[in-house]
């Protein structure tokens, strides 16, 4: 196991996690293409290990979710399933996106034309996708 450590775009916010295996993911839903402007990256982390410190912001995006972002600077700080309160921290916020492989993409189906993201790895549909962040099996 290992410790990342990032920040923000200003550096207002730092957030440090533990990781065992990580991987990145990609997220092509209407809301992180709105909010990020290109599909949200991710990387998986040990659940729990979370540290946030600076001044955060949240915005709750749906009925499963909320987004966290850098109140001074806008960054994108993580996409949180509010049935497990499990924070999926942006990859951005890393040196090399944590030094992660893309292992798995969500809502594949609604990926833009003007990009795909190449590569053998798991892609999900909206109904799996919507089934796994509200709790459900996918």
């Amino acid at each position: 196991m290992s410790e990342i450590s990032g920040q923000c775009l200003c550096g207002a916010v730092r957030v440090t996690a533990r990781t065992e295996d990580p991987i990145l993911r990609a997220c092509h839903c209407d809301m992180c293409r709105r909010h990020t402007s290109g599909a949200f990256f991710s990387i998986e982390t040990v659940p729990g290990s979370v540290e946030v410190s600076g001044d955060a912001s949240v915005y709750r995006s749906s009925e499963w979710a909320q987004r966290g972002f850098c109140s001074t600077c806008g960054s994108t700080l993580w996409y949180e399933t509010l049935h497990d309160g499990r924070r999926n921290l942006a990859a951005g916020l890393f040196a090399d996106g944590g030094g992660a492989p893309l292992k798995m993409e969500f809502f594949a189906d609604m990926c833009p034309q003007g990009y795909r993201l190449a590569g053998d790895h798991k892609r999900l549909s909206t109904e799996e996708t919507i089934a796994m962040f509200s709790g459900g099996d996918a």
